[in-house]
């Protein structure tokens, strides 16, 4: 099928052309075939690289050339920014929504294009956003995430509540092989498109000594070094491809990188280039470490790096000169970095109270799919490594030969559930016990279970939470939120997490920075850090100091989850103090990376918890209200004035502190001229643009009160 027989738009047309598109793959056209143009709903179950990002941009195109709007989900933060530069730049308005929970951004509607988390549209649901009921096409990238126990049932109930609003809304649903696809499609009432088929060949094999056995002939592999991971990446590079390696830790990705590169040894001015790009930015021997790797042509990537990091990493692979990246899992989970080879090194990963366990196959067929660039590789090659002869045949048997696992509903998790129960009823989805249990019964759970006894269960659980902690009233089938349950829902704060934290601000005397860090710390809302041996001794120390602090019970005998978040406290409050970041990633072992990870999740809690505190606790607003400025940049309380002032952070706020330059008013006396003597002239003169600003506000003001004053005698 021609992309000249397919109604969308010269200018989208035109931007295929350019790339050299001009034949859909079969996979997309049987989309094409099964009413992708006439609102027909869709599950793309099709592998990674097959086309499914193109089949969702034509149809939104469509439906925006018909007057549509279209909302396109994804899992991931980092794919969200990707999916709005792919599709930026073809004749329509893009906006992404990524950030803050309780915002109704009504400014998006103005765009043809929203991409946009699961999180985020469920709280644009949540704060009643107008221009979600325009949506006439909803797109669900990844939708087989639904079965993620962290995040999986916020998707399934996103789709059931934006289906329930506009029941005439088209869905396109867009997938990695899954075993159940029938069953996901006939609860979203779509028709299914599945195939294997690739524009790449893919071959899948396991690798043991010195050999890759493939299903029907074997590869030999020159042995170059003492490490089978590396001679299989050189292998691919000395015949001009890249490759991908998955390890189970971050650990494990930065020390094959350093021996990656040590085994490669490129020469390329580009490659010092982006070494010096990480270079100038680099606070952490972590990132020192990533920057002489990529000069080399290496690269290490996960979550403890940077944002910037790991964009300057997927920009050099992707330009071709980085050569070898190393990585854990994450990296599979969506974003577009296909290679020739890609290796599976380790697929048993440490899980909590099951020790070291195999990957399920699903995670082994996303990393699989990345093998094979199209119109670069005449293949893809996916490896597996065997760790003796006798493991040859079983990862055949468990990875390259098994179906991927079933999808499986998370709503009956009922510390999952609490909080989408709680929106139902604030946002008036359901307002009867009879409303609550039908749109329950639309959910994936209650489509595959055929039963949803154990799901009525739940609900009636959570509603006693709900009712105990005064967030919903009920009289007899009425259920109705408090003043305090819908400030929870619009704030999108786990029932459970704002229950935790309005209990305890209500009862403590007197504010304590560590006493609330750690507070916040111990809510279902907050990831916290993993507690090494080690660390055992500074957590005792730590305690012993500040035990009348702390806002709750030390408990007598070692807990996990009380270290855990006093750690995690610890790391926070010196962020606020000012300390050093690789003085922060050496003392609590984590990258640049986990630290804004971790400010970004506490930032948000603490936001929360001054409108909490508003009702619950009204002398703790002010000081949370200064802790969450103190958090979002890192500084001490005495550069709260002079941080106020855009572009100011707490490098230049300290730079001016330590210069006498304490307040607003001793900025203006210094001028301009001494100002920028401290931080350049650029800065300064920003700066005094702001106070002139603010100084004319204030006159405006002063001048509106005066005409006032007089106007009534």
């Amino acid at each position: 099928m021609q992309i000249a027989d397919i109604p969308i738009s010269p200018a989208l047309a035109a931007c295929y052309a350019e790339k050299g598109i001009a034949t859909l793959y079969p996979p997309q056209a049987e989309c094409v075939e099964k009413g992708l143009f006439d609102g027909k709903n869709l599950l793309i179950a099709i592998p990674t690289a097959s086309g499914k990002t193109l089949v969702a941009e034509m149809a939104m195109h469509h439906h925006i050339g018909n007057r549509g709007k279209c909302l396109y989900i994804v899992p991931l933060r980092a794919l969200a920014s990707e999916k709005y530069d792919d599709f930026s730049g073809k004749g329509v308005r893009v906006g992404i929504a990524t950030g803050d929970f309780d915002r109704r951004d009504d400014y998006l509607g103005r765009n043809d294009i929203i991409v946009a988390t699961s999180e985020k549209v469920d709280s644009l649901l949540r704060n009643r956003t107008p221009w979600l009921a325009e949506i006439s096409l909803l797109v669900l990238d990844e939708v087989h995430l639904i079965d993620s126990p962290d995040r999986g049932a916020t998707l399934e109930m996103v789709i059931a509540k934006l289906r329930y609003k506009n029941p005439a809304m088209q869905v396109i649903a867009l997938s990695a092989t899954i075993g159940n696809p029938q069953e996901l499609a006939d609860w979203m009432d779509a028709g299914l498109v599945e195939s294997e088929w690739r524009p790449v060949d893919l071959r899948e094999g396991v690798y043991h000594h010195g050999c890759i056995h493939f299903p029907d002939s074997d590869r030999p592999v020159e042995h170059r070094t003492k490490h089978e991971d590396l001679d299989l990446c050189l292998d691919t590079v000395g015949e001009g491809g890249q490759c991908l390696v998955f390890v189970s830790s971050r650990k494990n990705a930065e020390a094959f990188a350093k021996r990656a590169a040590a085994g490669l040894k490129l020469d390329n001015p580009e490659l010092l280039e982006f070494a010096e790009r990480i270079r100038a930015k680099a606070d952490t021997n972590t990132e020192k470490t990533l920057a002489a790797c990529v000069a080399q042509g290496a690269a290490f990537h996960h979550a403890g790096l940077k944002k910037e990091e790991r964009r300057i990493v997927e920009q050099g692979f992707r330009d071709g000169h980085i050569k070898v990246i190393s990585s854990t899992p994450t990296l599979a989970a969506g974003l577009n970095l296909p290679a020739r080879r890609v290796i599976i090194r380790d697929y048993l990963r440490y899980s909590a109270g099951d020790g070291m366990a195999p990957i399920p196959v699903r995670e082994y067929r996303q990393m699989a799919g990345r093998a094979g660039r199209p119109h670069l590789d005449p293949y893809g090659e996916a490896v597996l490594i065997a760790k003796g002869e006798d493991m040859i045949d079983e990862l055949f048997d468990c990875y390259i030969d098994a179906p991927a696992e079933d999808v499986r509903s998370q709503c009956a998790n009922e510390a999952v559930i609490a909080s989408h129960i709680l929106s139902l009823i604030a946002t008036g989805f359901a307002r009867e016990h009879a409303e609550l249990t039908a749109f329950m019964e639309r959910t994936f759970y209650a489509a595959s279970k055929g039963s949803t006894a154990a799901l009525k269960r739940v609900v009636q659980r959570v509603l006693e939470f709900l009712r105990e902690s005064e967030m919903i009233l009920e009289v007899g089938e009425w259920i109705e939120p408090t003043e305090y349950g819908s400030l929870v829902s619009r704030l999108y704060l786990d029932p459970r997490s704002a229950e935790t934290i309005a209990t305890t601000i209500s009862e403590v005397e007197e504010y304590s920075d560590i006493g609330f860090l750690q507070l916040l710390c111990t809510t279902p809302d907050m990831p916290t850090l993993y507690v090494r041996k080690n660390d055992a001794y500074y957590l005792d120390r730590f305690i012993a100091e500040h035990a009348e602090d702390l806002w709750t019970d030390i408990p007598w005998h070692a807990s996990e989850d009380f270290e855990r978040s006093l750690k995690t406290a610890m790391l926070l409050a010196d962020w606020a103090d000012e300390v050093g970041e690789e003085t922060i990633c050496e003392r609590y072992g984590v990258g640049p990376g986990d630290v804004y990870a971790m400010v970004e999740s506490v930032n948000w809690l603490i936001h929360a918890s001054r409108h909490l505190a508003r009702m619950f606790a009204p002398d703790l607003a002010r000081p949370i209200e200064d802790m969450e400025l103190r958090m979002k940049h890192g500084i001490r309380k005495e550069l709260l004035p002079i941080v106020r002032l855009r572009g100011i952070g707490r490098v230049r706020a300290r730079r001016l502190f330590n210069n006498g330059f304490c307040s607003l008013d001793a900025i203006r006396e210094a001028g301009v001229e001494k100002i920028g003597r401290v931080l350049g002239s650029g800065i300064a003169a920003q700066i005094f643009e702001q106070l002139e600003g603010e100084r004319d506000e204030i006159a405006a003001d002063a001048g509106q009160q005066q005409s006032t004053l007089f106007h009534f005698g």
